[in-house]
Parts: C-alpha cells; structure tokens; sequence
C-alpha cells in the first residue's frame, strides 16, 4: 500500500487475477498486470468504484463459476450491479490498463494476436458496445504495469514494470 492510502486510513485490497471488486467505501485497489486488462468503473455522485482483473477476452459458453477471469463476462456483472445501485452508463466514467506483450514471439507468432491484443480488442469493443465513457488507458507494449485505483476518487496510479518474471 501506498503512503497516501495508509495515511488516509483507506482499506487496502490486492487484487488477484480472476477477480472483481466492487466499493462502496473508500479503497485502495492494487494489482499487476501483464498480458491481462483491468477496467476501472467509477461513479462520482455516489463514490462508488469497482475494478476487474480480467486474464481472457471471452467466456464462450459455460464458466463454470470462474467467470470473473473473463473481460466480458466481469465487465457485464459489474454493469449489472452499478445499474441496480441505480447508476446510469452515462455517469461511469471508465479507465482501461494492461494488455502487453510480455512473451517475446517470432516467425509466425508475430501473424497471431496475442492474449494481451485480444483483451485489449475485448476490453475497447465492450466498453464501446456498452456505451460507457473511456477517459483514459494505458494498453499494450511489452512491459507489465502496476496499478493502484482509489474506489472513492476513481485515480488510478500505475508504475511501468520491467520484470516480466512477475506478470500474470
């Protein structure tokens, strides 16, 4: 955790591939990102935030109760529940991070897109479809990345990341 989440007292969550949160008290969301996205959704009427760690593009069917580790199926139930908390697309204002190309490849890899190009394809494609407002991302390229969402703010920090060793 950051000096500015311990010194404001905020509850500090690690986020672990597969997984969503959704807050509606002030947090500090960290989590590492290779070839996998996170996508931030953030209210500011309410100072709600939520925030998925998403390491494939689509479910294709069945997702036998790991659903969350899929970018479309955990951007449709985070929708789901901004809506029942009475949040209209309109005011979520949305950031987009991760998708790089951690693994170097070559001869008639580079042809094929890679996971971290396909969720990034998923990611955009969905929050278009959705009709939610993209501010801001930071996709792609080969290094891995490090983020820190505050739920209450919607800030997100993130710090670029050279070791591949550690991405997910």
């Amino acid at each position: 955790m950051n000096s500015y989440a311990k010194e404001k007292g905020l509850k500090a969550v690690y986020l672990k591939p597969g997984e969503i949160y959704i807050a509606e008290a002030p947090t500090a969301v960290s989590t590492v990102l290779g070839s996998c996205v996170s996508v931030t959704l953030f209210n500011r009427r309410l100072g709600i935030g939520a925030i998925c760690h998403a390491l494939f593009p689509e479910t294709n069917g069945d997702v036998n109760g790991d659903g969350f580790k899929y970018v479309d199926y955990a951007l449709s139930k985070i929708i789901e529940k901004f809506d029942s908390m009475g949040i209209k697309l309109s005011e979520i204002e949305t950031k987009l991070f991760g998708g790089s190309d951690i693994v170097e490849m070559n001869g008639e890899d580079r042809l094929r897109a890679t996971v971290g190009k396909q969720n990034i394809d998923a990611a955009f494609n969905l929050i278009e479809n959705s009709k939610l407002r993209l501010i801001s991302s930071d996709v792609g390229g080969l290094e891995g990345r490090k983020i820190v969402f505050y739920t209450h703010t919607g800030e997100v920090f993130l710090k670029r990341l050279n070791d591949k060793k550690v991405m997910h």
